[in-house]
């Protein structure tokens, strides 16, 4: 059975034509209003960066990540809504390089340690692919010895002179670099 516009059986054919181009139009305006849902802060396909909060724990240990210093980091899987924070940039690295690390990555952020407070940090995430990174310095994170990760390499630069290190970009970072061992596993302290 053929479908014939109602418009062209009453003679109305203009104003069939106005309807078709509101619903195409109302259409539009309804998928475009549904593919911004969901977005933060930009980011790869909307998969911006989410705050942390009181509550948001650590994806290996279980720690509070607003409890320690340092910069924070979190992955967007791709496929998962919600991104799995780490409390430490090593503990990203050493996810992110594991060879039996495959599923796939939609966007990684770390903070930005040139204006986050490092004892407090809150906020300035930045794309983790396009950072600075300090390995090496006096300064500590949450499991000890960490990784500054920077926007701006003039920031890293002069976290450099304060507290040592080497600058190294994203694609440097090596597993080696990374090991877990270190941290609370030899905390005399604890």
């Amino acid at each position: 059975m053929k479908y014939t516009c109602s418009c062209r059986r009453t003679g109305g054919g203009d104003a069939c034509g106005v309807r078709r181009r509101l619903l195409g139009l109302v259409a539009l305006t309804t998928l475009s209003a549904l593919a911004g849902c969901g977005e933060r802060s930009g980011g790869a396909g909307g998969l911006g960066p989410m705050e942390i909060d009181a509550a948001t724990s650590c994806e290996l240990d279980g720690m509070l990540l607003a409890d320690y210093p340092g910069p924070k980091a979190q992955i967007r899987y791709a496929g998962q809504e919600a991104p799995v924070f780490f409390c430490d940039t090593v503990e990203l690295f050493n996810t992110l390089l594991r060879p039996e690390q495959v599923r796939k990555v939609a966007a990684v952020y770390v903070q930005d340690m040139g204006k986050a407070d490092w004892d407090q940090p809150r906020g300035h995430w930045i794309d983790a692919r396009s950072g600075f990174f300090v390995l090496g310095s006096k300064r500590h994170g949450s499991m000890g010895p960490t990784i500054g990760s920077f926007a701006q390499e003039v920031d890293a630069r002069k976290f450099i002179e304060q507290w040592g290190g080497r600058l190294l970009r994203y694609d440097e970072v090596k597993p080696g670099m990374v090991d877990l061992s270190g941290g609370a596993l030899h905390d005399s302290k604890m």
